[in-house]
């Protein structure tokens, strides 16, 4: 056993305090460069990472350089009365800058681990970028943040070259316990050496039981107590905010009362946006206005309608334009304004619902209400989990939910935070079908009594339809139709527009006089009602619109036989060849829907059968 143990608390004090450097300075250039995509920053990862990969007396020797007696800092602290070199100090910053990258590269690789929806969605929330590090990413990353901390702490403790370099090895100042292995291995004294290996060894091996105890923590058990879980409550709903705006309707709670009073009369909600955004694949232009009637997105994948909508939410910035919500400037480019997404009072709900997932249920709703008083919070948290049908589930994670459930959480969350403009990105899409219908219900329920601006994203038809008064398709990034849904559903005026509201039956067309035109890939001449459009190309009709008649004196009525068919519990599709019967099940021209009933009659018919396209239903487009 050493008789003096000053190697011990040298070696104790000068990692502690060099983890604590190491981890304030190292999480906190961490969080900066997780967002900097500046130039130089892989020169200024580089830097950061070199006192990771040098032998730990080339780092002494720079340090010497950088704060020895002959260098300009140096000398500069000479001046003062300050000396650093072979010092304490400079075993504290021996073992700081050999710890640094540690903590950096590991936090670094945390927060990158960190779904980037989760932060969006608490910008839109009205929290700032403190507050979003502290109850968000923060407590997601923190397996790493103290993976690296732990690291840190062993680096530091077993740190030799560098610290001999600036420190030297005075005992009982800069002694640590491996310049204490190094002196009495050399001298032979190897019983010391080995007691303090040891002795290091078992440190080392307590703070990461120690840690890995405290991460089991970290993630509080559903159901089992744990100290973590009064601050959590205090966080997150204690925490001010700047703003609390009325919900449309008076919030009704048990026993008659209503936790908010009504608003005042405003005028009615208006949207105007132009935005101008180059993405890779194309250049998102778009130019439209929305009022209190939900606004409907539709286009396929890719096609511009979430970037739309995370541009007026603030988290994406376009290159030009302006939006503009009433006679509140949101963004514009010429004159400069972009409001922070946290002060748009935006609500979005995310098409995977980006719910944070260490906070439970009512600590989600009530994430974004955090100027109400905490009683008043907690009453309100409790109408909202009764209104969306969570009554009892407040107090459970995500991850315990189902998947309807974790979409009535975000939708809670969204509204609760009472936004102007609601945007909701394909809140159907993971849903199953009864599911979907549950919360389309829902949906229309919340929005008949919503008074803001709602766009409504999906690439559904359907689901438009049946939400939406008013429809805007976008196809690469531009507008190629916007109306009632009524008329876009009805003649939509080019061919991609009719593929996206999901018209099945398409054939290149040209005019043969102001009555008729000639089907080219159907093979037939149709008369028609409607004008014929300048430039038309193509024709279509529904499949829902294909007709059976049993005699053949119909107009535009043609003979055809079934090439296949496709059946669901409700609706069989038909697979229609015209004039002539199919040579294989992939050899036909048109694709009609007909109900199970429908099709329990026409089945037993004889071929051919009578094909109507109504003249009616014909949607003739351009390209």
């Amino acid at each position: 056993m050493p008789a003096d143990l000053s190697p011990l608390w040298i070696s104790l004090k000068t990692a502690t305090v060099a983890t604590v450097l190491a981890a304030i300075v190292g999480i906190a250039i961490a969080y900066w460069m997780s967002s900097y995509r500046g130039r130089g920053r892989g020169w200024i990862d580089g830097i950061l990472t070199l006192p990771l990969v040098l032998p730990p007396t080339v780092v002494g020797f720079l340090l010497l350089l950088l704060i020895g007696k002959n260098s300009p800092l140096g000398q500069l602290l000479d001046r003062l009365g300050i000396t650093l070199i072979f010092t304490w100090t400079a075993a504290v910053i021996a073992a700081t800058v050999v710890a640094l990258p540690l903590v950096y590269r590991t936090v670094l690789s945390a927060f990158a681990q960190v779904d980037l929806t989760l932060l969006s969605s608490a910008r839109t929330l009205g929290a700032g970028e403190w507050r979003i590090f502290w109850q968000i990413l923060l407590p997601l990353a923190w397996p790493g943040v103290l993976a690296g901390i732990v690291l840190a702490f062993a680096r530091a403790l077993g740190e030799f070259g560098a610290t001999l370099m600036v420190g030297g090895s005075i005992p009982g100042v800069t002694q640590t316990m491996p310049i204490a292995i190094f002196f009495a291995a050399e001298a032979g004294r190897l019983d010391i050496a080995l007691t303090w290996v040891l002795c290091m060894v078992a440190i080392c091996l307590f703070v990461i039981a120690g840690i890995n105890y405290g991460n089991r923590s970290h993630l509080v058990a559903p159901g089992r107590p744990a100290l973590i879980r009064p601050l959590f409550n205090y966080l997150y709903f204690s925490h001010p905010a700047p703003r609390f705006k009325h919900f449309p309707n008076p919030v009704r709670v048990p026993g008659g009362a209503s936790s908010r009073s009504a608003p005042p009369t405003a005028a009615r909600p208006q949207l105007a946006a132009h935005i101008e955004k180059p993405l890779s694949e194309f250049s998102l232009q778009v130019s439209f206005q929305a009022g209190q009637a939900p606004l409907g997105l539709l286009g396929a994948s890719g096609s511009g309608k979430s970037m739309t909508i995370r541009c007026i939410a603030g988290l994406e910035t376009p290159a030009r334009g302006s939006i503009r919500f009433n006679d509140r400037v949101l963004f514009d480019a010429q004159t400069g304004i972009n409001v922070p997404c946290r002060d748009r009072h935006v609500g979005l709900v995310f098409q995977n619902y980006a719910l944070f997932p260490h906070l439970t249920v009512a600590q989600n709703i009530a994430f974004g209400m955090a100027s109400v008083p905490h009683a008043k919070r907690i009453i309100e948290v409790a109408h909202y989990l009764d209104r969306m049908g969570l009554a009892g589930l407040g107090e459970r994670y995500p991850r315990q939910l189902s998947g309807g459930q974790q979409q009535r959480v975000a939708l809670a969350r969204a509204i609760a935070a009472q936004p102007d403009i609601l945007l909701l990105d394909e809140p159907l899409a993971a849903l199953d079908t009864y599911l979907r219908s549950q919360i389309e219900k829902l949906l229309r329920e919340i929005l008949s009594n919503y008074d803001g601006v709602t766009l409504f994203i999906t690439h559904k038809l359907e689901e438009a339809y049946r939400l939406c008064d008013n429809l805007l398709v976008l196809s690469q990034g531009q507008i190629v139709a916007q109306g009632t849904k009524e008329d876009i559903f009805t003649r939509p005026p080019t061919y991609e527009v009719a593929k996206v509201t999901e018209c099945k039956n398409f054939s290149r067309a040209r005019p043969i006089d102001a009555t008729h035109i000639e089907s080219v890939d159907w093979g037939c001449q149709l008369e028609v009602i409607d004008p014929i459009p300048p430039g038309l190309t193509y024709l279509g009709i529904r499949a829902h619109h294909i007709r059976f008649p049993r005699k053949a004196d119909q107009l535009n009525t043609f003979p055809g036989w079934i090439a296949a068919t496709s059946e669901t519990q409700h609706r069989v599709s038909l697979f229609i060849k015209l004039h002539a019967p199919p040579t294989t099940v992939h050899d036909y021209h048109l694709q009609a829907e007909v109900y199970r009933e429908k099709w329990e009659l026409l089945q037993n018919r004889s071929f051919p059968w009578n094909v109507r396209l109504d003249p009616v239903h014909l949607i003739m487009m351009t390209e």
